[in-house]
């Protein structure tokens, strides 16, 4: 006897149920919507910093990710290396990355972010926490309650997603 195996649930709702695959599109889309009409907000912010948005972006990756060579910048931030070596340049003259040799191989380059680029990043994101943190003090009881829900379940896609591309 062959045990069939468990369909994943969503599957199972679109091939029982089109109204309810419908639904998950339509959620699907507005949360895709209201994602980015947060960060638009959000990025408001960045202005204060001075920096570009590519090299804001740039910076962000090097300083949670790096050090990086400037290939694997220049992958990560989906940009031709040409492109990378003039954002890390004005980066660098700003003085918030240094390059680095690495020793190991004195052909490689690492981009490192100084403590200039990581003050000038965290304050960036203290600007976008405290617009965010002031709109949601507005909220009151259920309302705080079920937005805490939302990004615990916000945070469960996420994971979830980062499985599917495993």
């Amino acid at each position: 006897m062959r045990i069939a195996a468990k369909k994943p649930r969503s599957t199972r709702i679109r091939s029982t149920a089109p109204a309810a695959a419908h639904n998950l599109h339509s959620l699907a889309d507005q949360l895709h919507s209201a994602a980015i009409h947060l960060l638009r907000q959000l990025r408001k912010e960045d202005d204060a910093s001075g920096l570009s948005a590519p090299r804001l972006s740039a910076l962000s990756v090097v300083v949670f990710g790096g050090p990086l060579t400037l290939g694997k910048l220049a992958r990560a931030e989906q940009v031709k290396p040409p492109t990378m070596t003039r954002i890390v340049t004005g980066l660098e003259k700003d003085g918030l990355v240094e390059r680095k040799d690495d020793p190991r191989d004195k052909r490689l380059t690492h981009i490192e972010a100084t403590p200039k680029g990581r003050k000038v990043l965290a304050a960036g994101r203290a600007r976008r926490v405290e617009r965010l943190a002031s709109t949601v003090g507005k909220l009151r009881g259920k309302e705080l309650a079920d937005l805490d829900r939302g990004v615990q379940l916000l945070r469960e896609v996420i994971v979830r997603m980062r499985g599917e591309q495993a």
